[in-house]
């Protein structure tokens, strides 16, 4: 079902030989202009820069938005995920990740993917950045979905680590150089899930692809924070480490980084923004506070496996975002109803 392609004969990227070196993809605080005009003006920054907090590449909340389905869920609703991306970009998204794991990317055809990407992008025209959920453990089919992603706008890829297969560090690292190089003006975020990939992307290696000029960001969804230490240490300022988790948010910004690839931020974006502005405005203990607040909210979306609890909650809030594709199941009863329960208390229903 995935496209078949064979890598270019191009030679890796060469790593920046200091931190601060110019780059083809410069590193900058703004999304990259989108290469769709659009009549419809770029939203404000939801997030204020400061001097001390430079507004990184994403921004703060970047949305893994969930892949809606119709009944049956054998097609994509692609009316309701023009909606979704509208509502998320109005609602505290800085950017938008579609076809990541939220998405169910496992269980879509490329040819959906590179559908699903062509109605984003004409929906949301300009107003927000757009990553690509474009990686495999193919490194030929990573390419041929970036290059397919560049041409449809998009303004980013993430790129996962290649599940199943385990290669060991020099074969990421070549992996995710390739990519890199196959499109240079293209940004790539990086991203570490060792369990669902079975393999665990070491700082170093990490620290190695930070210096490649496009490769400027990594979405790190492991609770090591040993690792997350090494990784802010091995790298540039301008290397921007997102949570893959939005429970640990928090704890990540205190460690240096940007923010988080939320799936709570489908029902509570501008509160996890102000999350972030307080605690860069140094009021640790409103940004507390808000973390407190929306915990057991963190925690019950994965309840389930990812997205079953996220969809069903967005089903109880009136989207007709469908269910889930096999082999994952829809949530049980008693899932739903302690969903219910704690939208409700929460005032999200």
């Amino acid at each position: 079902m995935h496209p078949t392609a064979f890598l270019p004969a191009t030679p890796l990227p060469t790593a920046r030989s200091h931190p601060t070196a110019p780059a083809k993809c410069p590193r900058m605080v703004a999304a990259r202009p989108s290469q769709t005009p659009s009549d419809t003006p770029a939203a404000a920054p939801t997030t204020a820069p400061s001097p001390h907090h430079p507004r990184p590449y994403f921004g703060h909340i970047v949305t893994a938005m969930v892949t809606p389905f119709k009944r049956d869920s054998t097609e994509i609703d692609y009316n309701t995920a023009e909606q979704l991306a509208s509502h998320l970009v109005s609602h505290g998204s800085d950017a938008l990740l579609i076809a990541g794991t939220t998405g169910e990317s496992p269980t879509l055809t490329w040819s959906e993917q590179y559908e699903l990407f062509t109605v984003i992008r004409n929906a949301v025209g300009n107003r927000t950045t757009l990553i690509a959920g474009a990686g495999s453990n193919s490194t030929a089919e990573s390419i041929e979905a970036t290059h397919r992603a560049s041409k449809l706008g998009f303004d980013a890829t993430l790129q996962v680590v290649p599940y199943y297969n385990k290669p060991p560090q020099e074969g990421l690292y070549r992996h995710f150089a390739s990519i890199a190089s196959a499109e240079p003006d293209l940004p790539v975020m990086l991203y570490n899930i060792p369990s669902r990939t079975g393999t665990n992307m070491l700082p170093e290696t990490t620290a190695r692809l930070a210096h490649i000029d496009n490769i400027i960001a990594i979405k790190q969804a492991t609770a090591d924070m040993d690792a997350l230490q090494a990784v802010r240490a091995m790298t540039p300022s301008d290397f921007y480490i997102y949570s893959g988790d939005d429970s640990l948010t928090l704890p990540f910004l205190t460690l240096g980084a940007s923010g988080v690839v939320s799936v709570a931020s489908h029902f509570i974006g501008p509160q996890l923004q102000q999350m972030v502005k307080s605690y860069t405005n140094g009021d640790v203990a409103d940004a507390t506070a808000i973390h407190m607040r929306y915990a057991k909210l963190f925690s019950d979306l994965f309840c389930m496996t990812n997205p079953i609890p996220t969809k069903t909650a967005l089903r109880l809030q009136g989207w007709n975002v469908g269910g889930v594709r096999l082999p994952l199941v829809d949530a049980s009863p008693d899932v739903e109803q302690r969903l219910a329960t704690l939208l409700r208390e929460l005032n999200l229903l």
